[in-house]
């Protein structure tokens, strides 16, 4: 059994990709995410992978299109000003079904913003950034072990669905050193019969986003792509609940924000008060149903998060009016309190 190491969440989503079967990455510095490509720099060539710092963001996205449309196992990082511009990047990656790895430690906007930790980019990732009607698989890791736990997952789940699939962490995970047990290298080829890998005996394949023509008729594809996504939102939802058994009231949070939740929940049932949590680890698709069900439950919802009410628009979609939805949220890099929480939930009573 692997033992546990203590290492900082930057450095532990690198070495993970690493293990999960990455062999090119492409990337930009931004803080507050440059451990990962300063340690991509030094462990990818060190054991036989490709790194390229790139002379832009926008550079680095498609190099990761063109690594991908050759069938390598690939990844970008970077944090929200940066995510911004590869966004035109993501949306031909989404219409050209390539899978890859995408990695935004957000930060505070917006433009420039700030250093810190937020959660302002949940419109942009779950929305999809760039123009058409595409989604990305997004996934929030809520501590140091569920990022190498959720990296490893995000490359299989890229190939089986030929989607992007972006982790969705943010500058405290990033900068956060926690024990974690790394996972073993277990590396299965994937076969990759669509990839641009040469044509000996068959006929050359086209990987593109672009739909002139009636046999590639837009439409069409579109419609597939639905269908595609469709079938993700049936297969590949994630949630956790925490002491919802038998809670009065529910917070619902994501990533940093829900630790500190989850932390509240604590105090509070010192206290005798029935509240749980409940977290989703996939923001798209986004766990409605899970959420809805325990919504019948309990008197009141507190969406609670580092934003301006991003993921409150997706919980209140998903309690569809059963009970009450409260909102706290904090805005350019602010963290929540574990009392200020504490306080408002008592305030129901």
């Amino acid at each position: 059994m692997s033992k546990s190491v203590l290492m900082k969440g930057n450095e532990v989503l690198a070495e993970a990709a690493i293990r999960a079967g990455c062999t090119h990455y492409f990337g930009y510095p931004i803080t507050p995410q440059n451990e990962i490509p300063a340690y991509m720099s030094k462990e990818m060539p060190r054991r036989g992978g490709c790194f390229l710092q790139a002379e832009s963001e926008v550079a680095a996205i498609n190099m990761v299109f063109g690594a991908s449309g050759a069938g390598a196992r690939v990844m970008t990082s970077s944090s929200s000003p940066g995510m911004s511009l590869k966004q035109e990047g993501i949306s031909y990656l989404a219409g050209a079904e390539l899978p890859c790895v995408v990695v935004n430690m957000m930060r505070g906007g917006p433009g420039l913003g700030g250093i810190a930790g937020s959660q302002a980019d949940y419109f942009q990732a779950t929305r999809g950034g760039g123009n058409g009607d595409y989604r990305t698989i997004v996934l929030a890791p809520g501590n140091v072990q569920e990022i190498a736990d959720l990296t490893v997952q995000a490359f299989d789940l890229a190939d089986k669905y030929r989607m992007v699939v972006m982790i969705l962490g943010d500058g405290y995970l990033g900068q956060m050193s926690e024990p974690v047990i790394l996972p073993e290298p277990d590396i299965k080829p994937v076969p990759k019969p669509w990839a641009v890998s040469g044509a000996k005996g068959r006929e050359p394949n086209k990987v593109m986003s672009l739909r002139l023509t009636p046999e590639d008729y837009l439409e069409k594809h579109n419609i597939h792509l639905q269908e595609l996504y469709k079938k993700v939102e049936g297969e590949a939802t994630q949630s956790e609940s925490f002491m919802t058994d038998d809670a009065d009231y529910l917070i619902v949070s994501y990533g940093t924000s829900s630790r500190i939740a989850r932390k509240a929940v604590k105090m509070l049932r010192r206290e005798g008060v029935k509240v749980g949590l409940f977290r989703p680890i996939t923001l798209w698709p986004f766990p409605m149903k899970e959420l809805h069900e325990l919504s019948k439950k309990v008197k009141k919802v507190l969406t609670v998060e580092m934003s301006a009410g991003q993921m409150l628009e997706d919980v209140n979609i998903a309690v569809n009016g059963v009970t009450e939805v409260d909102f706290l949220g904090k805005l350019g890099g602010a963290l929540p309190e574990a009392n200020e929480i504490v306080k408002i939930v008592k305030s129901y009573g």
